[in-house]
């Protein structure tokens, strides 16, 4: 007996948005609507409709606009490539933490430096007491390099490197470590970051004022085309901008918008678009707003086309967007600090269902510390667990033909286009970057960002929402800093014995001369000085004396923090909180004839300052009086202008595990300057091991990652009372 199944009539959108007021706030079915911080308006439910008017239709991996994916099979022939970015303490130290990783599946080599090398300064260097080895691994010359990837085929092992500021004498080192492992030049495959841009947005990792940066850009782009056809020769990096505060649409705006602006650089030197553009890449930052992610990184793939057809490409390598992604270290939380791992675990499938080409997976501990080897262990598993047992790679793009993610898709894109034509209006990205407009534009959203999560209005669970009586200890790694710095400088002192001190010269003159002149390629006269074995902060030095150091203008945004937590608040307590604590700064100012004076300082090398710009704009908006130190001061800089600035408090924000080196001696530069009436509080990265020693040097408060600005701010207050008298 057949049964007569009746046939689904169409869709009744109509009848469907009666049905859902009935449970809708008000009754208004469009209270069901998220503005997400891009200003994209994601709807509960979508439809046929939603795809009727795209700007593409019919799209198939491997082929323009490459929406889809860059190759045609994608993951089902082959996965993305697992990788590992860590560097920390000596070469040693990180080469066997490569060697295990390998050899536990990982698949490539990421490469982070320390900061003293970021920078450009040999590990002798005063400046950077507090930094070596710490965040990172310490290179100064080619035998450091050649250490640290002892028994890695580099002829077979791709290696991605971190590296901006010195990132001449950094390429130049891998280049010769190579050649003395046997391999040449044009075997070796990987990517150099190379992106200076972001670095005077966000990371702040530079050495040489923006124009000079673009030259080293385009020399590198030069020399990797003809030698190094396999080498990557710059990773344009959003990353750092949403680490920093962008929401998706900023960080895939500015970075295309970056990657645009180098192109035109390499055309200026004379070189064929088709010639290097197929080895380009991109970076993305990977966080928790699910469904924009994986929008954001189709998007990207078409305007990346769309960009590089305004450039006359006709090559399709150069066409297409190639990206490595990295989980959010922002979106880590030092509190309850397991949950990292399904938030981790959550922005890796974001970049996988994305169509990333490789992936580092965050450690869970990284708010609190570099990771351990155990937490290691489970971040590099979370993709191992991806690619083999839940078959998501034998499908390609498999959020194709989602109403919803087609739709997000083209509302990313329109999104991010409008912003890449208002960057054009201004004449490029270099002069908005040179205006400090996109830097204030990505401070105004950290700010805002920070403003609903201390509010209440977006959930951090563990942190403003179901928080833990108590938190257990985590074990942290803990680098001895000082260890590391003496055997820096004792490897170092051996090799300026023995090396040819005539040669040396000679190459420096000859990187000298060519910065000045404008002539010559730096990177192939690095190689030459590397070579001889001079140093990262001796080749840095050479061009510096041509270029200059830049130095940042130290500017904060006002007003934002306060109207988003004005307007976000969802409970009375926290706008009841927040206004008894602007009565209470008032009083002070009424009582003591001016209003609370901080400082708030970033010291050694560590340029990383989301935290502390946010800190300064909250910290305004209640009403203290908030200077900005400099970026990179030395704690003797950082007590004399704190004294001639007459403040009550110094704040030092921290991420790159410096604090037990320069919270002591800028508390201890204060009591040598007559000031120890000045209080010092520490906010960022601190594992809570250290807590203990910093009060005992005389520290007032610390702040870990999660703690509401208003709590500290409280506090900070009452401290600068206590100290007062």
């Amino acid at each position: 007996m057949t049964q007569n199944i009746p046939e689904f009539q169409p869709a009744n959108l109509d009848a469907w948005a009666k049905a859902a007021a009935k449970s809708a706030p008000g009754g208004d079915v469009n209270a069901l609507n998220w503005l997400t911080p891009d200003g994209i308006s994601v709807k509960p439910l979508y439809t046929a409709e939603d795809t009727q008017n795209l700007s593409y239709a019919n799209t198939l991996p491997g082929f323009e606009p490459y929406l889809r994916g860059p190759q045609a099979t994608m993951y089902a022939v082959r996965p993305w490539t697992i990788r590992q970015y860590a560097g920390f303490s000596t070469a040693e130290e990180s080469n066997a933490f490569y060697r295990k990783a390998l050899a536990a599946g990982g698949q490539g080599v990421s490469v982070a430096f320390d900061l003293a090398t970021h920078r450009g300064y040999d590990s002798d260097h005063p400046r950077v007491t507090g930094d070596v080895g710490k965040a990172g691994v310490a290179i100064d010359s080619v035998e450091d390099m050649k250490i640290l990837f002892d028994q890695i085929p580099l002829d077979k092992v791709s290696v991605s490197m971190t590296m901006n500021g010195a990132v001449l004498p950094v390429l130049a080192g891998y280049v010769v470590a190579a050649e003395e492992q046997g391999v040449s030049q044009d075997k070796l495959s990987g990517t150099i970051q190379n992106d200076i841009l972001k670095e005077f947005m966000v990371r702040n990792t530079y050495i040489y004022p923006p124009e000079p940066s673009m030259r080293i850009i385009g020399d590198i782009i030069e020399y990797t085309a003809r030698h190094m056809p396999k080498f990557n020769s710059i990773s344009i990096s959003g990353y750092h901008m949403q680490e920093a505060g962008a929401n998706q649409a900023l960080e895939l705006a500015f970075t295309l918008a970056d990657g645009k602006e180098y192109v035109k650089t390499a055309i200026a030197k004379g070189m064929d678009v088709d010639d290097f553009a197929g080895r380009l890449s991109f970076f993305w930052a990977i966080g928790m707003n699910f469904y924009l992610e994986v929008a954001k990184m189709r998007a990207a793939r078409l305007l990346w086309c769309r960009i590089m057809k305004g450039f006359n490409a006709k090559n399709p390598k150069s066409l297409m967007l190639r990206t490595h992604c990295q989980t959010s270290g922002w979106s880590l939380t030092e509190q309850d600090p397991y949950n990292n791992v399904v938030r981790t675990t959550i922005e890796a499938m974001a970049a996988v269902f994305g169509g990333t080409q490789s992936l580092h997976t965050n450690s869970f501990d990284e708010a609190i510390a570099l990771p351990t080897e155990f937490s290691a262990r489970i971040a590099r598993n979370t993709q191992l667990i991806i690619q083999e047992e839940t078959h998501i790679t034998n499908v390609i793009d498999p959020w194709a033909g989602s109403y919803m993610m087609e739709k997000l898709t083209q509302d990313m894109m329109d999104a991010a286009w409008a912003i890449i034509e208002e960057v054009e209006a201004m004449g490029g990205m270099t002069k908005a970057v040179d205006s400090g407009w996109a830097k204030l534009k990505i401070e105004a959203a950290a700010a805002e960002k920070q403003a609903r999560i201390d509010s209440g209005k977006d959930v951090i669970v563990g942190v403003n929402k179901y928080k833990l009586k108590t938190e257990d200890a985590i074990e942290a790694r803990d680098i001895d800093n000082v260890a590391v710095r003496d055997s820096q400088i004792a490897r170092l002192n051996a090799i300026r014995q023995q090396r040819d001190a005539a040669q040396v010269r000679q190459a420096l003159q000859a990187i000298e001369a060519a910065a000045a002149s404008g002539n010559g390629n730096l990177l192939d006269l690095s190689i030459k000085a590397v070579r001889a074995r001079a140093t990262v902060g001796e080749i840095s030095d050479a061009m510096e004396k041509s270029f200059g150091r830049h130095r940042a203008d130290t500017q904060k945004v006002t007003g934002v923090y306060a109207a988003a937590y004005d307007t976000d608040a969802t409970a009375g307590d926290t706008m009841d909180y927040w206004n008894a604590l602007k009565a209470e700064i008032a009083d002070f100012a009424t009582a003591h004839g001016r209003r609370p004076r901080v400082m708030i300082s970033k010291l050694g090398q560590d340029g990383h300052d989301r935290g502390a710009k946010v800190v300064a704009t909250a910290f305004a908006d209640l009403g203290f009086d908030v200077d900005m130190g400099p970026l990179f001061q030395t704690p003797e800089e950082c007590a004399r202008q704190a004294i001639e600035n007459d403040v009550h408090a110094v704040g030092v924000s921290t991420l790159a595990a410096g604090h037990k080196t320069l919270v002591p001696a800028i508390i201890a530069e204060l009591k040598k300057q007559g000031a120890d009436d000045i209080i010092v509080f520490v906010g960022g990265v601190v594992p809570r091991q250290d807590y203990q020693m910093l009060y005992d040097a005389g520290v007032k408060g610390i702040y870990g990652p999660g703690t509401p600005i208003p709590a500290s701010a409280k506090d900070v207050l009452k401290q600068i009372k206590k100290a007062i008298g």
